[in-house]
């Protein structure tokens, strides 16, 4: 899906990760559509421990559930995955393999986003073939174990200025904290407890665009 950059900023603004220890794979798709009824914008497929079939499967359903949204959904870390649902981009890591690499395998149309966590990342990020980036962690969270030191606010702000591709913050983030990544430069927050976790996925995501909105 080969769409500007203010269309992809708006995409951005409210981007779901799914962890699949907060939701069986069997409850996902109406999670996840719920939320998107509440005001999601993007939805990632995360399943670190799932192979390409049990991935191709999930995104599958997650995609069916998205139909008549227009929302995107991205699969981490696994373009064959995301290639065979027909997902509409990859996410991948700074271990995850080579940005160039990865867009020359899905190819110009769909998205690709790619993680930094500090500002060498970043500056090296322009030349990577990614569409967008994650910046964070911003601050510790139980969802990504072994993830890098927390930026805080005033570490993400200057990621967020040292890059002009749309740019989406995570790690930790919880309704509240939506006007601090809106006044940090961000073009949206990246959450994934703070949906997924809550007993109102649609509920939860109206809360966080709210946040965004009035702070």
């Amino acid at each position: 899906m080969a769409v500007s950059d203010d269309q992809l900023r708006r995409y951005l603004r409210l981007y779901l990760v799914t962890d699949p220890g907060l939701c069986p794979a069997s409850e996902l798709p109406a999670r996840v559509r719920a939320a998107v009824d509440g005001g999601v914008t993007m939805v990632q497929l995360r399943d670190k421990d799932a192979d390409t079939a049990s991935r191709v499967r999930t995104a599958s359903a997650i995609r069916a559930a998205l139909e008549g949204t227009g929302v995107p959904l991205i699969v981490n870390d696994d373009p064959a995955a995301a290639i065979a649902a027909g997902a509409d981009g990859v996410h991948i890591g700074q271990e995850d393999g080579d940005p160039v690499a990865v867009r020359r395998r899905i190819g110009p149309d769909r998205l690709l986003g790619l993680s930094c966590e500090t500002p060498a990342h970043v500056a090296s990020a322009a030349d990577g073939g990614a569409d967008h980036l994650g910046l964070g962690p911003v601050m510790a969270t139980a969802t990504k174990p072994g993830h890098a030191a927390p930026l805080g606010f005033d570490g993400l702000a200057a990621m967020a200025h040292a890059t002009r591709l749309p740019n989406v913050a995570i790690g930790g983030l919880k309704a509240p904290h939506a006007g601090l990544v809106r006044d940090a430069g961000c073009d949206g927050m990246a959450v994934v407890s703070a949906i997924l976790g809550a007993p109102d996925p649609r509920a939860a995501a109206r809360d966080i665009i709210r946040n965004w909105r009035e702070e």
